[in-house]
């Protein structure tokens, strides 16, 4: 059966989120156009000047602030189903005043970790003796353990990624430039289901020693390795990640020495994944196979990162984080090697924590393919 909205933005949500704000000591939650409201209400509101703001009181009914040009949308949106009051405001009147009034005098909120600056300020004006602090403090704890409406949204966009690393090849030849390529692979991704294409990474040569490259009008040349990362966001707001490296003929010795260490290290991070073992002990399991083989100064990223209503996520799995495997945490497991001014390579797939181990949830082949 498919992942209905219903199934990811369950009606229960807005409960949940009172009840842990409340057991977090904050008063209220503001959540303005972004990820954080997106995932409590399913309203993927347009971020605008114009105030749109989800407040929702520790105890007390919840309300929508929305201009009222924008009425229309938040009421076709999931958001109409959660039995919220939809205050519409008019061009004249002051929305963070009304939303202030409406509340009442709280001690301490918390703002959409992604809340605009000119938003948070007029919120301070209105709520002088309000303090400030991060939704993502209470939001974390449900985001970051994924239902299993959430894992099967996430498993439809690593399909829909798949098909498209399996098109790669096709794009890539010696002497078409790496934004040539990218433009190929971004009507691939939308093809592919994709509803918008949130990036695209075509690193040839020596820019595969950068892990964040984008794309550029450098002709791809024969016999250099390729990075290729790509993600998207699909109808239902969850996102895709996936990384490759390809090689346009054979690849230099050296390279293919290390990408088979690599992979090897990859493999291992991924066969680590298993409720209770800390989030560093993943990144640990690929970065010691990497060091050991001497290319621990060239894995210069953390291993990986969580995965849902935003491409980057907690949890992060990174030496430091110390927090446990909880079945349903979706990340990225995503080791690398970049020798400076040479080549670089990178193997990324989204994995699951289940009740026994760890799901991936893209299935291309791992070897490097050689076009």
């Amino acid at each position: 059966m498919p992942v209905t909205s219903s199934d990811l933005y369950p009606v229960s949500r807005l409960a949940a989120v009172q009840e842990a704000t409340a057991k977090s000591g904050l008063d209220a939650l503001l959540l303005t156009p972004g990820p954080d409201l997106r995932y409590v209400s399913g309203y993927d509101a347009k971020p605008l000047e114009r105030l749109t703001c989800l407040v929702v009181p520790a105890s007390g009914e919840p309300f929508l602030m929305v201009p009222r040009l924008e009425l229309p949308a938040a009421q076709a949106s999931p958001a109409s189903r959660l039995g919220l009051d939809f205050v519409a405001w008019d061009e004249t009147d002051d929305p963070y005043g009304i939303a202030s009034a409406r509340l009442g005098r709280v001690a301490k909120v918390g703002l959409a970790d992604r809340m605009w600056a000119m938003s948070s300020l007029r919120f301070r004006e209105v709520m002088p003796e309000t303090e400030q602090v991060l939704a993502g403090s209470v939001l974390r704890e449900l985001r970051m353990r994924k239902s299993p409406a959430e894992v099967a949204a996430l498993r439809e966009a690593g399909q829909a990624i798949d098909s498209v690393h399996r098109r790669v090849p096709e794009f890539l030849r010696a002497g078409r430039t790496e934004r040539e390529v990218g433009r190929d692979i971004a009507e691939a991704i939308l093809a592919a289901g994709h509803e918008m294409v949130d990036f695209v990474i075509v690193a040839s040569g020596p820019n595969a020693a950068s892990p964040h490259h984008d794309v550029s009008d450098r002709a791809i040349q024969a016999g250099e390795p390729v990075v290729v990362d790509i993600g998207g966001q699909l109808h239902n707001g969850y996102c895709s990640d996936s990384t490759r490296t390809y090689s346009v003929g054979a690849p230099p010795a050296d390279f293919a020495e290390y990408y088979e260490v690599l992979r090897r290290a990859q493999d291992a991070a991924c066969a680590a994944v298993r409720p209770g073992v800390p989030c560093e002990s993943i990144d640990a399991a690929a970065r010691d196979l990497i060091a050991a083989a001497g290319y621990g100064d060239y894995f210069i990223h953390r291993t990986g990162h969580g995965i849902g209503v935003e491409t980057h996520e907690e949890p992060y799995i990174v030496s430091g984080n110390a927090e446990p495997m909880e079945p349903g945490f979706a990340f990225s497991v995503e080791p690398g090697i970049y020798l400076p001014e040479r080549h670089g390579a990178r193997i990324e797939d989204i994995v699951v924590c289940t009740e026994t181990g760890g799901e991936r949830l893209n299935l291309t082949s791992r070897e490097l393919v050689i076009v």
